[in-house]
């Protein structure tokens, strides 16, 4: 592999891993409806602020989140809505994945649950 198709994979696995935490799905989920404050995404997160603006820099430094500062508040929005068609895509996997079981458990029953 070249050194740029390298360069490009590893600047997709550094925004993958900046969603690969449930919070931060949670932040990107959020803010695909509407811009919010600090104080807002602590709140829809659940966690203390330092830790939710812990997770902001993260997202914001992978280029997934914008802030801008107003006064003493600062206020996020996504920098690339198109990250949910990820997530779009995401929620087809896991419905492929309990349809698969589903399949499997159908098969099992239908062989009189002579699947083990």
């Amino acid at each position: 592999m070249d050194s740029k198709t390298q360069a490009r994979y590893e600047a997709r696995a550094r925004i993958l891993k900046a969603l690969a935490h449930p919070s931060r799905l949670c932040l990107v989920d959020r803010l695909s409806r509407d811009e919010c404050s600090v104080a807002e995404l602590t709140e829809a997160v659940g966690a203390d602020m330092s830790t939710v603006s812990k997770h902001l820099s993260l997202l914001k430094s992978a280029g997934l989140v914008l802030d801008d500062k107003r006064g003493n508040q600062v206020f996020y929005r996504l920098a690339a809505p198109c990250v949910l068609d990820f997530f779009s895509c995401i929620e087809s996997v896991l419905q492929s994945q309990v349809q698969t079981q589903i399949d499997l458990i159908s098969d099992m029953a239908a062989q009189g649950g002579k699947g083990r």
